[in-house]
C-alpha cells in the first residue's frame, strides 16, 4: 500500500471546504495543510492563513519543508498564474492545469479561438479590444446578447443584456478608457443550462458528474449573477445520451486541440453547458471544480479522491475509476452577506451552524472567521448549507430545514434552489 502523503489544498472558500472535507477522509491523506483556510476547513487540516500563496517560491519552500506528496489547487487565480508549473519545475507534483492550459478559462477569447478551430458547438462570438469597433457590432446585431469580459471575473463578468442600451453599457464598463481591456460579444443561447465536470490528464478524460447551479440573486432567477447562489447534483436533464454526446463532442475535441498546440490539459475540466435544442453548447469552461458545484459533488462521492487527484497530476489516468452515489442526490444552498454581489458588511456573527449538520447535512464555510469562540461572516457568499437525499426534493427538504437552524440575521439566501428539478420529478412520478 502507498505510504500516506503529506498533501497541500490552495483555497479558502466553500470549495476548498469540500475538497478538504473529502480528501481527509482519504486512506492516502497523511496530513493535511490547507493555505489559507477558513474555519470550516480547519475541522479536517491545518490551516496555514500566514503561507503567501501569490508567492510561488514561498509556496515550493514550505512544501519541501513539509514533504508535500500532492498540492491541490482549488481557486482559478492561482492556476492562471503558473502555481502549478512551478510546483512542477521544482518536482512537487499538483492537480491543475498549468499557466497556458488554464487559458481555457483565463481568457473568453482564447476559448472561443479553439472551439471555432475545432468544431465545438459554442454560440457565435466576435472578440474586441476596442471600445468603437465594438460598439459598432453591438448595433448591427438584436438583443438580447451576450458580453463577457475576457479575463477572470469570479463568475460575474458576464451581462446578458436584454436591450442595446444594457449591452453598450455593459461594454463600456469593460473597454471605455481602460488599458489592455478586451471582450466577447456572442450570441444569447436559449434552453436550460447545466454544469459537467471530466477528469483530465492531458489525453484522457473521465465524466465524473453534472450539476445545476443557480446564478441569479433572487428567486426566481432574478436580478444580477453571483458566483452561484446554490446547486444540486445530478442534473436529469443531461441524460446519458447528453453526457456521451458531450464527451464525444465538446471534451474529447477540446483535450485534443490543446495537445495539438503544446499545452496539454491536466485537471478538472468544469464545462458550463446550454442544453439547445440543436444539441449540448458550451457557454465557457473553467479550470477547477465548481463553486457550489463542489459542494454537491463531494457529499455523493463513493470513491477515494485522492488517488484519482494523484494521477491526474502525474499524467496518467488508466486504470483510475471514480464514482458517484446514483442513489443519493445533493443540494446546496448558500447562504449570503445582505449586499451581496455587491459590497457587503463584514463581522455579523452568526449562531447554530454546529447544530445544523447531521449525518445527511454538511455546512461548508466559504466567507466566515473566527474571533475566539464566536463565528462572523467575512465575505459575500459566507456558507453553503448542503444535504443529501434519495431525491433533489428530499435533499432541498434537509437543505432547507438545516438553513432554518442557523440564526443569522444578517445574512440571506433563495428560497427556490432546485424548484426546477423538483417539479420535474414530480412530472414523472419520483
Amino acid at each position: 500500500m502507498t505510504e500516506p502523503l503529506s498533501i497541500l489544498l490552495i483555497g479558502s472558500g466553500g470549495r476548498e471546504h469540500a475538497l478538504a472535507w473529502a480528501i481527509a477522509k482519504s486512506p492516502l491523506c497523511g496530513k493535511l495543510f490547507i493555505a489559507p483556510g477558513n474555519p470550516g476547513t480547519a475541522q479536517h487540516g491545518e490551516n496555514r492563513p500566514e503561507l503567501p500563496v501569490s508567492d510561488h517560491a514561498a509556496v515550493v519552500a514550505f512544501c519541501r519543508a513539509e514533504n508535500i506528496g500532492l498540492v491541490v489547487v482549488g481557486p482559478e487565480a492561482p492556476l492562471v498564474a503558473g502555481l502549478v508549473d512551478d510546483l512542477t519545475a521544482a518536482g512537487i507534483p499538483a492537480f491543475g492545469p498549468t499557466r497556458a492550459a488554464a487559458q481555457l478559462e483565463g481568457s473568453k477569447g482564447f476559448t472561443k479561438d479553439l472551439c471555432a478551430e475545432h468544431d465545438i458547438p459554442t454560440a457565435a462570438f466576435a472578440r474586441f479590444t476596442a471600445l468603437e469597433p465594438a460598439l459598432a457590432y453591438l448595433r448591427e446585431r438584436a438583443a438580447p446578447i451576450v458580453v463577457k469580459a475576457d479575463g477572470l471575473a469570479a463568475g460575474k463578468g458576464v451581462t446578458v443584456a436584454e436591450s442595446l442600451p444594457e449591452a453598450e453599457a455593459a461594454v463600456r464598463a469593460i473597454l471605455d478608457g481602460s488599458e489592455g481591456g478586451a471582450l466577447v460579444i456572442e450570441e444569447c443561447l436559449f434552453g436550460e443550462e447545466a454544469s459537467f465536470f471530466a477528469l483530465c490528464d492531458g489525453t484522457r478524460a473521465i465524466p465524473i458528474g453534472t450539476a445545476q447551479d443557480h446564478k441569479r440573486v433572487h428567486d426566481g432567477d432574478r436580478g444580477p449573477n453571483t458566483g452561484g447562489m446554490g446547486a444540486y447534483s445530478p442534473a436529469s436533464i443531461v441524460t446519458p445520451e447528453i453526457a456521451a454526446e458531450v464527451m464525444t463532442r465538446i471534451i474529447a475535441p477540446t483535450l485534443k486541440g490543446m495537445a495539438a498546440r503544446g499545452t496539454p490539459f491536466a485537471g478538472i475540466l468544469y464545462a458550463g453547458l446550454m442544453l439547445t435544442a440543436e444539441g449540448p453548447k458550451l457557454i465557457e469552461y473553467n479550470t477547477r471544480f465548481g463553486d457550489p458545484e463542489a459542494q454537491v459533488l463531494m457529499p455523493r462521492l463513493t470513491g477515494d479522491l485522492v488517488p484519482a487527484l494523484l494521477a491526474a497530476a502525474r499524467g496518467d489516468l488508466s486504470g483510475v475509476a471514480i464514482g458517484f452515489d446514483d442513489a443519493r442526490a445533493a443540494l446546496a444552498v448558500v447562504m449570503a452577506a445582505q449586499g451581496y454581489p455587491g459590497p457587503v458588511t463584514r463581522g455579523s456573527e452568526i449562531r447554530g451552524t454546529e447544530s445544523a449538520g447531521d449525518d445527511t447535512v454538511v455546512v461548508f464555510h466559504a466567507g466566515t472567521r473566527r474571533e475566539g469562540a464566536r463565528l462572523l461572516a467575512d465575505g459575500g457568499r459566507v456558507l453553503a448549507v448542503t444535504a443529501l437525499g434519495a431525491s433533489v426534493r428530499e435533499a432541498q427538504e434537509r437543505a432547507y430545514a438545516a438553513v432554518a437552524r442557523i440564526d443569522w440575521p444578517e445574512g440571506f439566501f433563495r428560497s427556490d434552489i432546485g424548484s426546477r428539478e423538483v417539479a420535474r420529478e414530480a412530472a414523472s412520478g419520483d
